[in-house]
């Protein structure tokens, strides 16, 4: 069964110095149709002015992963950690016990578009953890390139979640495939350009709900096409 989230139909927030869509339930924005998709329970498009950002607030027992499009996003948090994320960078905080952090714009010209995404943790109460890797965009390039995972294999970053996350860039007409184990689902998050998904177009902004399917291909319509696939329990 194939679920279309248009990019039209997401929730909206404009602050002035924040422009975010919400494909899920987040904030003023209340949809009990769109509450997240299995452990997936936010995924927010960011855009953020020019030296504008989120001042220091805290979260608890919640898997936080940052992915910037476009820009530099400044982090810094009350474990010491502080950093700066760009393009195929993929930072994720287990907020766990407790964490507080801060997140700006790190350029004071040019603005920074990111998605921001939360998965609830398969444990409470765990130790706060930061981590930031880099994929280059050469290993996603025509394939599907794991980044996220619950053991971390192939350097990916550690989730507390059976998730797995993976990136592909495509060319049009390439074509990625994934197989689904029974009793999984998954989420298609198109990033940029415009996709097919088990025959179904998708966007930019589109999310793509995948279920009782045991194979998902991915085609691009187009040059320079990203997504983003989890696998979920």
């Amino acid at each position: 069964m194939i679920t279309m989230r248009s990019a039209s139909e997401r929730g909206n927030a404009n602050l002035g110095w924040l422009d975010s869509r919400h494909s899920f339930s987040f904030g003023d924005y209340y949809d009990p149709e769109h509450m997240g998709f299995g452990p997936l329970r936010v995924i927010n498009e960011d855009r953020v002015r020019p030296g504008a950002g989120f001042s220091s607030h805290g979260h608890q027992d919640m898997e936080i992963i940052s992915y910037v499009l476009e820009g530099a996003l400044e982090h810094k948090d009350s474990i010491g950690n502080g950093s700066v994320i760009r393009p195929n960078d993929v930072q994720i905080m287990s907020a766990g016990t407790g964490i507080r952090h801060s997140e700006f714009n790190h350029s004071k010209t040019e603005s920074v578009h990111l998605l921001q995404i939360w998965i609830l943790p398969d444990q409470l109460g765990i130790p706060p953890r930061y981590d930031q890797k880099t994929f280059p965009a050469s290993e996603k390039y025509g394939r599907l390139r794991l980044i996220g995972s619950p053991n971390g294999r192939g350097d990916s970053i550690v989730i507390n979640q059976e998730v797995e996350i993976y990136d592909a860039l495509l060319d049009a007409s390439a074509t990625v495939s994934h197989s689904l184990a029974p009793g999984r689902k998954s989420w298609v998050q198109v990033v940029r350009g415009a996709v097919d998904v088990n025959g179904r177009v998708a966007n930019a902004g589109d999310g793509v709900a995948v279920e009782d399917e045991n194979n998902l291909t991915v085609t691009s319509r187009q040059n320079g096409s990203e997504i983003l696939l989890f696998d979920l329990p």
